[in-house]
Protein backbone atom coordinates (compact mmCIF):
# COMPACT_ATOMS: atom_id res chain seq x y z
CA UNK A 1 0.00 0.00 0.00
CA UNK A 2 1.29 3.46 -0.90
CA UNK A 3 2.09 5.81 1.98
CA UNK A 4 -0.35 8.51 0.79
CA UNK A 5 -3.16 5.95 0.53
CA UNK A 6 -2.44 4.68 4.04
CA UNK A 7 -2.30 8.18 5.53
CA UNK A 8 -5.65 9.05 3.94
CA UNK A 9 -7.27 6.96 6.70
CA UNK A 10 -6.08 9.49 9.30
CA UNK A 11 -9.02 11.83 8.79
CA UNK A 12 -7.77 14.44 11.25
CA UNK A 13 -4.32 14.50 9.65
CA UNK A 14 -3.37 17.33 7.28
CA UNK A 15 -2.43 16.13 3.78
CA UNK A 16 1.13 14.86 3.51
CA UNK A 17 2.86 16.22 0.39
CA UNK A 18 6.16 14.35 0.72
CA UNK A 19 7.39 11.17 -0.92
CA UNK A 20 4.99 8.34 -1.62
CA UNK A 21 6.89 5.06 -1.09
CA UNK A 22 5.34 1.61 -1.02
CA UNK A 23 4.69 0.48 2.56
CA UNK A 24 5.37 -3.23 3.01
CA UNK A 25 4.68 -3.50 6.75
CA UNK A 26 3.82 -1.48 9.83
CA UNK A 27 6.12 -1.90 12.81
CA UNK A 28 6.40 -0.34 16.27
CA UNK A 29 9.35 -2.53 17.25
CA UNK A 30 12.61 -1.33 15.75
CA UNK A 31 13.96 -4.89 15.73
CA UNK A 32 11.25 -5.99 13.27
CA UNK A 33 11.78 -3.17 10.75
CA UNK A 34 12.67 -4.24 7.23
CA UNK A 35 12.88 -2.66 3.80
CA UNK A 36 9.72 -0.63 3.14
CA UNK A 37 8.36 -0.61 6.73
CA UNK A 38 6.44 2.27 8.24
CA UNK A 39 8.01 2.63 11.69
CA UNK A 40 5.70 4.06 14.36
CA UNK A 41 7.34 5.72 17.38
CA UNK A 42 5.51 4.75 20.58
CA UNK A 43 6.34 6.13 24.01
CA UNK A 44 6.43 3.17 26.38
CA UNK A 45 6.94 2.94 30.13
CA UNK A 46 10.65 2.20 29.87
CA UNK A 47 11.50 2.90 26.23
CA UNK A 48 10.65 5.76 23.86
CA UNK A 49 10.35 4.58 20.26
CA UNK A 50 11.44 8.00 19.00
CA UNK A 51 14.96 7.11 20.13
CA UNK A 52 15.04 4.25 17.61
CA UNK A 53 13.80 6.18 14.57
CA UNK A 54 17.31 6.65 13.15
CA UNK A 55 18.03 2.94 13.55
CA UNK A 56 14.75 2.12 11.79
CA UNK A 57 15.72 4.37 8.88
CA UNK A 58 19.10 2.65 8.61
CA UNK A 59 17.35 -0.73 8.48
CA UNK A 60 15.31 0.32 5.46
CA UNK A 61 12.17 1.91 6.88
CA UNK A 62 10.34 3.83 4.15
CA UNK A 63 8.80 6.37 6.55
CA UNK A 64 8.38 7.18 10.23
CA UNK A 65 5.27 8.20 12.14
CA UNK A 66 6.21 10.39 15.08
CA UNK A 67 4.84 12.76 17.71
CA UNK A 68 7.61 15.28 17.03
CA UNK A 69 9.84 16.46 14.21
CA UNK A 70 12.82 14.19 13.53
CA UNK A 71 15.89 14.83 11.42
CA UNK A 72 15.83 11.82 9.09
CA UNK A 73 16.49 11.20 5.39
CA UNK A 74 13.10 9.49 4.97
CA UNK A 75 9.58 10.96 5.28
CA UNK A 76 8.56 11.81 8.86
CA UNK A 77 4.83 12.21 9.49
CA UNK A 78 4.02 14.00 12.74
CA UNK A 79 0.75 13.25 14.52
CA UNK A 80 -0.64 14.17 17.94
CA UNK A 81 -0.98 10.58 19.21
CA UNK A 82 0.98 7.77 17.52
CA UNK A 83 -0.75 5.09 19.62
CA UNK A 84 -4.18 6.15 18.34
CA UNK A 85 -2.92 6.62 14.78
CA UNK A 86 -1.32 3.17 14.86
CA UNK A 87 -4.70 1.53 15.52
CA UNK A 88 -6.25 3.31 12.53
CA UNK A 89 -3.36 2.54 10.19
CA UNK A 90 -3.04 -1.11 11.25
CA UNK A 91 -6.74 -1.69 10.62
CA UNK A 92 -6.47 -0.03 7.19
CA UNK A 93 -3.21 -1.74 6.18
CA UNK A 94 -4.62 -5.18 6.92
CA UNK A 95 -7.91 -4.33 5.16
CA UNK A 96 -10.23 -4.20 8.19
CA UNK A 97 -9.90 -7.90 9.09
CA UNK A 98 -12.33 -7.98 12.04
CA UNK A 99 -15.17 -6.88 9.79
CA UNK A 100 -14.82 -10.30 8.15
CA UNK A 101 -14.97 -12.22 11.45
CA UNK A 102 -17.39 -12.86 14.27
CA UNK A 103 -15.33 -11.39 17.10
CA UNK A 104 -16.04 -12.33 20.73
CA UNK A 105 -14.10 -10.59 23.51
CA UNK A 106 -13.94 -11.40 27.22
CA UNK A 107 -12.89 -8.91 29.88
CA UNK A 108 -12.81 -9.14 33.69
CA UNK A 109 -10.36 -9.63 36.53
CA UNK A 110 -10.66 -13.41 36.70
CA UNK A 111 -11.95 -16.11 34.37
CA UNK A 112 -10.99 -14.61 31.01
CA UNK A 113 -8.74 -17.48 29.95
CA UNK A 114 -11.08 -20.29 30.95
CA UNK A 115 -14.16 -18.56 29.51
CA UNK A 116 -12.40 -17.86 26.20
CA UNK A 117 -11.36 -21.51 25.91
CA UNK A 118 -14.89 -22.70 26.68
CA UNK A 119 -16.39 -20.41 24.04
CA UNK A 120 -13.77 -21.40 21.47
CA UNK A 121 -14.49 -25.11 22.03
CA UNK A 122 -18.26 -24.62 21.77
CA UNK A 123 -17.85 -22.74 18.49
CA UNK A 124 -15.38 -25.27 17.11
CA UNK A 125 -17.70 -28.16 18.00
CA UNK A 126 -20.51 -26.33 16.18
CA UNK A 127 -18.48 -26.46 12.96
CA UNK A 128 -16.94 -22.99 13.04
CA UNK A 129 -13.29 -22.43 12.14
CA UNK A 130 -11.92 -20.62 15.16
CA UNK A 131 -9.09 -18.41 16.34
CA UNK A 132 -8.06 -17.62 19.92
CA UNK A 133 -5.98 -14.78 21.39
CA UNK A 134 -5.11 -14.75 25.08
CA UNK A 135 -2.77 -15.11 28.02
CA UNK A 136 -1.50 -18.58 27.14
CA UNK A 137 -1.08 -18.38 23.37
CA UNK A 138 -2.56 -17.24 20.07
CA UNK A 139 -4.25 -19.91 17.94
CA UNK A 140 -5.14 -19.48 14.26
CA UNK A 141 -7.07 -22.51 13.06
CA UNK A 142 -4.81 -25.34 14.29
CA UNK A 143 -1.61 -23.25 14.40
CA UNK A 144 -0.41 -21.99 17.79
CA UNK A 145 1.87 -18.97 18.34
CA UNK A 146 3.46 -17.74 21.55
CA UNK A 147 2.14 -14.51 23.03
CA UNK A 148 3.70 -11.93 25.38
CA UNK A 149 0.66 -9.96 26.52
CA UNK A 150 -2.91 -11.00 27.31
CA UNK A 151 -3.99 -8.55 24.60
CA UNK A 152 -1.29 -7.63 22.04
CA UNK A 153 -0.72 -4.14 20.59
CA UNK A 154 -2.93 -2.98 17.72
CA UNK A 155 -0.44 -3.84 14.96
CA UNK A 156 0.06 -7.39 16.22
CA UNK A 157 -3.69 -7.78 16.70
CA UNK A 158 -4.67 -6.66 13.21
CA UNK A 159 -1.87 -8.71 11.67
CA UNK A 160 -3.17 -11.77 13.54
CA UNK A 161 -6.74 -11.13 12.44
CA UNK A 162 -5.52 -10.80 8.84
CA UNK A 163 -3.82 -14.20 9.21
CA UNK A 164 -7.13 -15.56 10.46
CA UNK A 165 -8.81 -14.18 7.34
CA UNK A 166 -6.28 -15.95 5.13
CA UNK A 167 -6.81 -19.21 7.02
CA UNK A 168 -10.59 -18.89 6.60
CA UNK A 169 -11.25 -18.46 10.33
CA UNK A 170 -14.83 -17.23 10.79
CA UNK A 171 -14.98 -16.83 14.59
CA UNK A 172 -12.29 -15.31 16.81
CA UNK A 173 -12.36 -15.38 20.62
CA UNK A 174 -10.02 -13.20 22.65
CA UNK A 175 -9.19 -11.98 26.12
CA UNK A 176 -9.37 -8.20 26.48
CA UNK A 177 -7.28 -6.77 29.31
CA UNK A 178 -7.89 -3.49 31.12
CA UNK A 179 -4.44 -2.33 30.00
CA UNK A 180 -5.42 -2.90 26.36
CA UNK A 181 -8.64 -0.95 26.83
CA UNK A 182 -6.94 1.95 28.61
CA UNK A 183 -4.11 2.15 26.06
CA UNK A 184 -6.35 1.79 23.01
CA UNK A 185 -4.81 -1.46 21.76
CA UNK A 186 -8.22 -2.76 20.68
CA UNK A 187 -9.27 0.38 18.80
CA UNK A 188 -10.35 -0.76 15.35
CA UNK A 189 -11.53 -4.19 16.53
CA UNK A 190 -15.14 -4.70 15.49
CA UNK A 191 -16.52 -6.82 18.34
CA UNK A 192 -19.83 -8.63 17.99
CA UNK A 193 -20.06 -9.97 21.53
CA UNK A 194 -18.45 -8.50 24.66
CA UNK A 195 -18.41 -10.67 27.81
CA UNK A 196 -17.82 -9.46 31.37
CA UNK A 197 -16.72 -11.98 34.01
CA UNK A 198 -16.13 -9.97 37.22
CA UNK A 199 -14.34 -6.99 38.74
CA UNK A 200 -12.12 -7.49 41.80
CA UNK A 201 -8.86 -5.91 42.94
CA UNK A 202 -5.93 -6.17 40.56
CA UNK A 203 -3.63 -3.95 38.48
CA UNK A 204 -3.84 -0.99 40.87
CA UNK A 205 -0.15 -0.37 40.14
CA UNK A 206 -1.41 0.73 36.69
CA UNK A 207 -4.95 2.01 37.27
CA UNK A 208 -4.31 3.45 40.77
CA UNK A 209 -7.91 3.10 42.02
CA UNK A 210 -10.76 0.64 41.62
CA UNK A 211 -12.90 3.37 40.04
CA UNK A 212 -10.29 3.92 37.33
CA UNK A 213 -9.97 0.17 36.89
CA UNK A 214 -13.73 -0.15 36.45
CA UNK A 215 -13.71 2.77 34.00
CA UNK A 216 -11.12 0.98 31.87
CA UNK A 217 -13.33 -2.13 31.75
CA UNK A 218 -16.39 -0.01 30.93
CA UNK A 219 -14.73 1.21 27.73
CA UNK A 220 -15.23 -2.25 26.25
CA UNK A 221 -19.00 -1.92 26.47
CA UNK A 222 -19.35 1.77 25.68
CA UNK A 223 -17.32 1.22 22.49
CA UNK A 224 -19.30 -1.84 21.41
CA UNK A 225 -21.49 0.01 18.94
CA UNK A 226 -24.35 2.45 18.92
CA UNK A 227 -26.58 1.11 16.17
CA UNK A 228 -28.88 -1.87 15.71
CA UNK A 229 -27.87 -3.51 12.45
CA UNK A 230 -30.07 -6.56 11.94
CA UNK A 231 -27.43 -8.55 10.04
CA UNK A 232 -24.76 -7.94 12.68
CA UNK A 233 -26.25 -7.27 16.13
CA UNK A 234 -24.01 -6.44 19.08
CA UNK A 235 -24.35 -8.17 22.46
CA UNK A 236 -23.05 -7.45 25.95
CA UNK A 237 -23.01 -10.59 28.11
CA UNK A 238 -22.80 -9.41 31.73
CA UNK A 239 -22.45 -10.99 35.17
CA UNK A 240 -25.59 -10.02 37.10
CA UNK A 241 -23.91 -10.90 40.41
CA UNK A 242 -21.22 -8.24 39.98
CA UNK A 243 -21.96 -4.65 41.03
CA UNK A 244 -20.16 -3.20 38.02
CA UNK A 245 -22.78 -4.66 35.68
CA UNK A 246 -25.31 -2.01 36.71
CA UNK A 247 -23.03 0.66 35.29
CA UNK A 248 -22.00 -1.33 32.23
CA UNK A 249 -25.66 -1.72 31.24
CA UNK A 250 -25.98 2.07 31.26
CA UNK A 251 -22.81 2.53 29.22
CA UNK A 252 -23.64 0.19 26.35
CA UNK A 253 -26.17 0.51 23.55
CA UNK A 254 -25.78 -3.18 22.68
CA UNK A 255 -28.34 -5.88 23.41
CA UNK A 256 -27.78 -7.01 27.01
CA UNK A 257 -27.84 -10.64 28.15
CA UNK A 258 -27.20 -11.30 31.86
CA UNK A 259 -26.10 -14.43 33.68
CA UNK A 260 -25.76 -15.22 37.36
CA UNK A 261 -26.30 -17.44 40.37
CA UNK A 262 -27.48 -15.18 43.19
CA UNK A 263 -29.29 -12.34 41.38
CA UNK A 264 -32.08 -12.71 38.85
CA UNK A 265 -30.65 -13.02 35.35
CA UNK A 266 -31.49 -14.19 31.84
CA UNK A 267 -29.28 -17.26 32.25
CA UNK A 268 -29.01 -18.81 35.73
CA UNK A 269 -27.54 -21.77 37.59
CA UNK A 270 -29.61 -23.35 40.36
CA UNK A 271 -29.11 -26.34 42.68
CA UNK A 272 -25.32 -26.27 42.39
CA UNK A 273 -23.48 -29.35 43.66
CA UNK A 274 -19.67 -29.27 43.88
CA UNK A 275 -17.48 -32.36 44.35
CA UNK A 276 -13.77 -33.09 43.92
CA UNK A 277 -14.46 -34.48 40.45
CA UNK A 278 -16.82 -31.87 39.00
CA UNK A 279 -19.79 -29.57 39.36
CA UNK A 280 -23.48 -30.10 38.61
CA UNK A 281 -26.23 -27.51 38.30
CA UNK A 282 -29.59 -26.86 36.72
CA UNK A 283 -29.36 -24.36 33.87
CA UNK A 284 -32.32 -22.00 33.59
CA UNK A 285 -32.40 -20.05 30.34
CA UNK A 286 -34.91 -18.30 28.05
CA UNK A 287 -34.58 -21.30 25.72
CA UNK A 288 -35.19 -24.15 28.16
CA UNK A 289 -34.13 -25.58 31.52
CA UNK A 290 -31.55 -28.37 31.40
CA UNK A 291 -29.16 -30.19 33.76
CA UNK A 292 -25.42 -29.56 33.32
CA UNK A 293 -22.61 -31.78 34.62
CA UNK A 294 -19.18 -30.16 34.31
CA UNK A 295 -15.83 -31.86 34.80
CA UNK A 296 -14.63 -28.47 36.08
CA UNK A 297 -14.72 -27.82 39.82
CA UNK A 298 -16.05 -24.86 41.77
CA UNK A 299 -18.57 -22.05 41.81
CA UNK A 300 -16.23 -19.91 39.70
CA UNK A 301 -16.36 -22.64 37.05
CA UNK A 302 -20.14 -22.28 36.99
CA UNK A 303 -19.79 -18.54 36.34
CA UNK A 304 -17.33 -19.21 33.52
CA UNK A 305 -19.71 -21.77 32.01
CA UNK A 306 -22.69 -19.38 32.25
CA UNK A 307 -20.68 -16.64 30.52
CA UNK A 308 -19.74 -19.06 27.74
CA UNK A 309 -23.35 -20.20 27.39
CA UNK A 310 -24.47 -16.58 27.09
CA UNK A 311 -21.93 -15.83 24.36
CA UNK A 312 -22.78 -19.02 22.49
CA UNK A 313 -26.53 -18.34 22.59
CA UNK A 314 -25.87 -14.82 21.26
CA UNK A 315 -23.95 -16.50 18.44
CA UNK A 316 -27.10 -18.39 17.51
CA UNK A 317 -25.96 -21.82 18.67
CA UNK A 318 -28.27 -24.54 19.93
CA UNK A 319 -28.40 -24.95 23.72
CA UNK A 320 -28.14 -28.75 23.91
CA UNK A 321 -25.04 -28.70 21.70
CA UNK A 322 -23.54 -25.93 23.88
CA UNK A 323 -24.04 -28.06 27.01
CA UNK A 324 -22.59 -31.15 25.34
CA UNK A 325 -19.43 -29.21 24.45
CA UNK A 326 -19.07 -27.80 27.97
CA UNK A 327 -19.48 -31.20 29.59
CA UNK A 328 -16.57 -32.55 27.53
CA UNK A 329 -14.07 -29.98 28.84
CA UNK A 330 -11.66 -31.63 31.29
CA UNK A 331 -9.86 -28.42 32.20
CA UNK A 332 -7.71 -25.52 31.03
CA UNK A 333 -3.96 -25.53 31.54
CA UNK A 334 -2.99 -24.05 34.90
CA UNK A 335 -6.57 -23.30 35.90
CA UNK A 336 -7.39 -25.45 38.94
CA UNK A 337 -5.29 -28.15 37.30
CA UNK A 338 -4.89 -31.40 39.23
CA UNK A 339 -1.36 -32.83 39.41
CA UNK A 340 -1.49 -36.60 39.83
CA UNK A 341 1.78 -38.51 40.23
CA UNK A 342 0.44 -41.44 42.23
CA UNK A 343 0.28 -39.68 45.60
CA UNK A 344 -2.49 -40.24 48.17
CA UNK A 345 -3.16 -36.52 48.60
CA UNK A 346 -4.30 -33.87 46.13
CA UNK A 347 -2.14 -31.24 44.43
CA UNK A 348 -3.81 -28.43 42.50
CA UNK A 349 -2.03 -25.73 40.46
CA UNK A 350 -4.01 -22.57 39.82
CA UNK A 351 -3.36 -19.16 38.29
CA UNK A 352 -5.00 -17.46 41.28
CA UNK A 353 -2.91 -14.28 41.57
CA UNK A 354 -5.58 -11.90 42.89
CA UNK A 355 -7.31 -11.87 46.30
CA UNK A 356 -10.64 -12.87 44.76
CA UNK A 357 -9.26 -15.72 42.66
CA UNK A 358 -7.27 -17.09 45.61
CA UNK A 359 -10.36 -16.98 47.80
CA UNK A 360 -12.40 -18.73 45.08
CA UNK A 361 -9.83 -21.51 44.76
CA UNK A 362 -9.49 -22.08 48.50
CA UNK A 363 -13.22 -21.98 49.26
CA UNK A 364 -13.78 -24.51 46.48
CA UNK A 365 -11.10 -26.81 47.92
CA UNK A 366 -12.65 -26.57 51.38
CA UNK A 367 -15.89 -27.94 49.96
CA UNK A 368 -14.29 -31.31 49.20
CA UNK A 369 -11.08 -31.47 51.27
CA UNK A 370 -11.15 -34.40 53.68
CA UNK A 371 -8.36 -33.15 55.94
CA UNK A 372 -5.79 -30.32 55.81
CA UNK A 373 -5.55 -27.59 53.16
CA UNK A 374 -2.04 -26.38 52.30
CA UNK A 375 -1.44 -23.26 50.23
CA UNK A 376 1.83 -22.21 48.61
CA UNK A 377 1.44 -18.60 47.52
CA UNK A 378 3.39 -15.46 46.70
CA UNK A 379 2.90 -12.14 44.93
CA UNK A 380 4.47 -10.78 41.77
CA UNK A 381 7.06 -8.00 41.84
CA UNK A 382 6.55 -4.68 40.05
CA UNK A 383 2.80 -5.14 40.40
CA UNK A 384 0.00 -3.95 42.70
CA UNK A 385 1.54 -3.90 46.20
CA UNK A 386 -1.75 -3.28 48.00
CA UNK A 387 -3.00 -6.81 47.29
CA UNK A 388 -0.03 -8.49 49.01
CA UNK A 389 -1.37 -8.33 52.60
CA UNK A 390 -4.83 -9.25 51.27
CA UNK A 391 -3.49 -12.40 49.62
CA UNK A 392 -1.80 -13.37 52.89
CA UNK A 393 -4.98 -12.75 54.86
CA UNK A 394 -7.02 -14.97 52.54
CA UNK A 395 -4.39 -17.72 52.72
CA UNK A 396 -4.53 -17.63 56.52
CA UNK A 397 -8.33 -17.53 56.61
CA UNK A 398 -9.01 -20.49 54.35
CA UNK A 399 -5.95 -22.78 54.55
CA UNK A 400 -4.77 -24.78 57.54
CA UNK A 401 -1.09 -24.64 56.45
CA UNK A 402 0.19 -21.45 54.82
CA UNK A 403 3.52 -21.19 53.04
CA UNK A 404 4.51 -17.79 51.61
CA UNK A 405 7.09 -17.86 48.84
CA UNK A 406 8.31 -16.08 45.70
CA UNK A 407 6.15 -15.74 42.62
CA UNK A 408 7.78 -13.67 39.85
CA UNK A 409 9.74 -11.09 41.91
CA UNK A 410 11.02 -9.36 38.77
CA UNK A 411 13.13 -6.33 39.77
CA UNK A 412 11.96 -6.32 43.40
CA UNK A 413 13.64 -7.94 46.38
CA UNK A 414 11.62 -11.14 46.99
CA UNK A 415 12.18 -10.82 50.74
CA UNK A 416 10.56 -7.37 50.73
CA UNK A 417 7.57 -8.74 48.81
CA UNK A 418 7.13 -11.38 51.49
CA UNK A 419 7.40 -8.75 54.22
CA UNK A 420 4.60 -6.83 52.51
CA UNK A 421 2.48 -9.99 52.61
CA UNK A 422 3.26 -10.54 56.29
CA UNK A 423 1.97 -7.06 57.18
CA UNK A 424 -1.55 -8.41 56.73
CA UNK A 425 -1.24 -11.42 59.03
CA UNK A 426 0.63 -10.41 62.16
CA UNK A 427 -0.09 -12.96 64.88
CA UNK A 428 -1.09 -15.71 62.43
CA UNK A 429 0.73 -19.01 61.95
CA UNK A 430 2.52 -19.35 58.59
CA UNK A 431 5.90 -20.26 57.09
CA UNK A 432 8.10 -18.18 54.82
CA UNK A 433 10.28 -20.03 52.31
CA UNK A 434 11.74 -17.64 49.73
CA UNK A 435 12.76 -20.27 47.16
CA UNK A 436 9.59 -21.43 45.37
CA UNK A 437 10.93 -24.91 44.63
CA UNK A 438 11.85 -25.41 48.27
CA UNK A 439 8.38 -24.19 49.31
CA UNK A 440 6.63 -26.69 47.04
CA UNK A 441 8.88 -29.55 48.18
CA UNK A 442 8.19 -28.61 51.81
CA UNK A 443 4.42 -28.67 51.30
CA UNK A 444 4.59 -32.06 49.57
CA UNK A 445 6.79 -33.47 52.36
CA UNK A 446 4.19 -32.51 55.01
CA UNK A 447 1.05 -33.69 53.17
CA UNK A 448 -0.69 -36.88 54.21
CA UNK A 449 -3.54 -38.94 52.81
CA UNK A 450 -6.66 -36.84 52.22
CA UNK A 451 -4.84 -33.49 52.34
CA UNK A 452 -5.02 -30.92 49.52
CA UNK A 453 -2.16 -28.65 48.39
CA UNK A 454 -2.94 -25.53 46.36
CA UNK A 455 0.06 -24.07 44.52
CA UNK A 456 -1.21 -20.62 43.61
CA UNK A 457 -0.24 -17.72 41.39
CA UNK A 458 1.61 -18.97 38.31
CA UNK A 459 -0.71 -21.57 36.81
CA UNK A 460 0.29 -22.37 33.24
CA UNK A 461 3.54 -20.38 33.34
CA UNK A 462 6.69 -22.36 32.60
CA UNK A 463 9.13 -19.72 33.81
CA UNK A 464 10.03 -17.56 36.80
CA UNK A 465 11.26 -13.97 36.40
CA UNK A 466 13.96 -13.08 38.93
CA UNK A 467 15.71 -9.78 38.31
CA UNK A 468 16.41 -9.69 34.59
CA UNK A 469 16.64 -13.43 34.33
CA UNK A 470 13.92 -15.75 33.07
CA UNK A 471 14.36 -19.21 34.55
CA UNK A 472 12.61 -22.43 33.58
CA UNK A 473 10.00 -23.14 36.24
CA UNK A 474 6.73 -25.02 36.02
CA UNK A 475 4.77 -25.52 39.27
CA UNK A 476 3.30 -28.74 37.89
CA UNK A 477 6.65 -30.30 37.03
CA UNK A 478 8.22 -29.17 40.30
CA UNK A 479 5.31 -30.74 42.21
CA UNK A 480 5.73 -34.02 40.30
CA UNK A 481 9.45 -34.00 41.14
CA UNK A 482 8.68 -33.43 44.79
CA UNK A 483 6.14 -36.26 44.87
CA UNK A 484 8.57 -38.65 43.16
CA UNK A 485 11.29 -37.82 45.69
CA UNK A 486 8.97 -38.27 48.68
CA UNK A 487 7.65 -41.61 47.33
CA UNK A 488 11.18 -42.94 46.86
CA UNK A 489 12.33 -42.16 50.38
Amino acid sequence: MKLHTLLSYLRSFSKFEGENPEITSIENDNRKVKEGSLFICIKGYTVDGHEFAQSAAEKGAAAVLSERELNLDIPVIVVRDTQRAMSVLADAFYEHPTQKLKLIGITGTNGKTTTSHLIEKICRDAGMRTGLIGTMYTKVGETIHETKNTTPDSVTLQKTFAEMNREHVDTAVMEVSSHALELGRVHGCDYDIAVFTNLTQDHLDFHETMDKYKHAKSLFFSQLGNSYIEKRPKFAVLNADDEATKDFIKYTAAHVVTYGIDNEADIMARDIKITASGTEFLLVSPVETLPVKLQLVGKFSVYNALAAIGAALCSGLELKQIITSLQEVQGVSGRFEVVNAGQNFSVIVDYSHTPDSLENALTTIREFAERNVFVVVGCGGDRDKTKRPLMAQIACEYATHRIFTSDNPRSEDPIQILRDMEEGVRGEQYEVIVDRKDAIYHAVSMANEGDVILIAGKGHETYQIIGRGILEFDDREVAKGAIAQIKNQ
